[in-house]
């Protein structure tokens, strides 16, 4: 090989790491900027005059999609009666879930016209989990409320949101204990939670 052509080669392979390590580094965000991103989206979103409540229910579905560990939630909401699912039971629950966890996320948030949410700092909690502290800034309609997100890390590249503390209330455990009662109510019965979240979607 001349010069010339080692020369290409050496250039070429610099480009090719170069191009590696901003992928690497726009990829590979802090949790912490992650949430801010994220709570950015929704508040453009929120904030468009132009856009119904219905469109905006919308897009904050798919930023819900994009950021947030629905399986995960799915599974940890259904606790020890997960292991009784059969393969159909469970299709029929990760699809039911999805739709109950995003018309409930969405329809909430739309109620917001502009939320302000500062991230202030993370802590991690292990090497799957990191903790970010937040406050969703006051108004004249609320006080400042504040917002801890539990963020799984075990992918550097696919961070996601497990749970929501708000004022020391975890949603996650929240929804837990709401469709532990269900199924108690139900005799522990997984059609009557299925019925109750078809209802919910359908409404």
């Amino acid at each position: 090989m001349n010069k010339s052509a080692k020369k290409i080669l050496i250039r070429f392979f610099v480009m090719c790491l170069l191009l590696f390590l901003f992928t690497e580094k726009s990829f590979s965000l802090e949790p912490k900027e992650f949430v801010q991103m994220t709570v950015d989206k929704a508040s453009l979103i929120l904030s468009k005059s132009t856009d119904n409540r219905e469109e905006k229910i919308l897009k904050l579905k798919d930023v819900a999609k994009q950021s947030v560990d629905i399986n995960g939630l799915s599974s940890y909401t259904l606790g020890v009666h997960r292991k009784n699912l059969t393969i159909e039971q469970k299709k029929i629950y990760s699809n039911l879930f999805e739709e109950y966890f995003l018309k409930t996320f969405a329809s909430r948030l739309a109620e917001y016209t502009d939320p302000k949410i500062n991230v202030q700092s993370q802590k991690k909690l292990n090497k799957n989990y990191t903790m970010v502290s937040s406050v969703l800034i006051e108004t004249d309609q609320r006080p400042e409320i504040k917002i801890d997100w539990r963020i799984y890390t075990k992918n550097p590249k696919k961070l996601l949101i497990r749970d929501l503390i708000i004022e020391g209330l975890s949603l996650a455990r929240t929804q837990k204990e709401e469709f532990a009662a269900i199924l108690e109510s139900n005799n522990g019965e997984l059609s009557g939670l299925f019925a109750k979240l078809e209802e919910f979607i359908n409404k």
